[in-house]
C-alpha cells in the first residue's frame, strides 16, 4: 500500500513539480497540493486529506512552514514533516526543527535523496543529510553544555539513536515501555526538543555517539 504525501508550496511551479516528482515514486502517492499553511489545515478539515508526510515550505503568506508545522505537531502529531525549502540560514532550520520537523532538505536535493527521505522518516521516525547535520551539531543549544544527563538517560539516548522503536529499546533496557517514555520526555525538557532528530543531533554533538 502507498503511503500518502501531501506538498505544500506557495510556488505553483515548485509545488507542481514536487507533487510530479513524488507521484513518480513507486510507494508514495500525493493526496493533494497546497500554497500555504492555512490552506493545508482547511484541508486536514477532512480526515481523508490527512497524510503520512507533508513535505512543507517555510516562507509562504498566509501561514508559514514554521507556524503550520508547530500546529501539526500538536493536533496531528502522526503526520511526518519534513521541510523541503531554499533556506539555508542555520536559524530558520533549528526553528523548523524545533516546532517538529523530522529532517530538512534543499529544494534543489536530487530526487533519490528526496525518495530516501521519505521512505526514512518512515522508518526510523527522522531524515537528516550530513550537510544539515554538520550545520546543526555546532550549533544546536549552546545551553546544553550544562546540562547533566543521568546514566540511564545517557543508555536510553544511544539506543534512541539507532533504529529501535521505543518499545524494542525499553525491552532492551528492561524497563516498561512507559519507563521508557518517561526517560524520554525528561531529555525532550531537560534539552528543550520536541523529536527523536534532537535527541541524535545531540548525542552527536556530545560524542555519545557516532553515525
Amino acid at each position: 500500500m502507498k503511503k500518502s504525501v501531501v506538498v505544500v508550496d506557495d510556488h505553483t511551479l515548485l509545488l507542481q513539480a514536487i507533487g510530479g516528482l513524488v507521484t513518480d515514486f513507486d510507494d508514495f502517492e500525493v493526496l493533494c497540493l497546497c500554497k500555504n499553511g492555512q490552506e493545508l489545515l482547511d484541508k486536514f478539515k477532512n480526515p481523508k486529506n490527512v497524510p503520512d508526510i507533508v513535505l512543507m515550505d517555510i516562507n509562504m503568506p498566509v501561514l508559514n512552514g514554521i507556524e503550520t508545522t508547530q500546529i501539526l505537531s500538536k493536533e496531528y502529531p502522526d503526520v511526518h514533516v519534513l521541510a523541503l525549502s531554499v533556506e539555508e540560514n542555520e536559524e530558520t532550520i533549528l526553528k523548523m526543527l524545533r516546532a517538529g520537523a523530522k529532517g530538512y532538505l534543499m529544494k534543489d536535493t536530487k530526487s533519490s535523496i528526496l525518495k530516501e527521505a521519505l521512505s526514512q522518516v518512515l522508518k526510523k521516525g527522522y531524515y537528516h543529510t550530513n550537510t544539515v547535520s554538520k550545520l546543526l551539531v555546532n550549533s544546536l543549544h549552546k545551553e546544553n553544555d550544562d546540562i547533566c544527563l543521568k546514566d540511564r538517560e545517557k543508555e536510553f539516548l544511544q539506543y534512541a539513536c539507532s533504529e529501535m522503536t521505543y518499545k524494542e529499546i525499553a525491552d532492551k533496557m528492561f524497563l516498561s515501555p512507559k519507563t521508557v517514555e518517561g526517560y524520554r520526555d525528561s531529555i525532550y525538557e531537560k534539552l528543550n526538543i520536541r523529536n527523536r532528530i534532537g535527541l541524535v543531533l545531540f548525542a552527536i554533538r556530545n560524542g555519545l555517539f557516532t553515525p
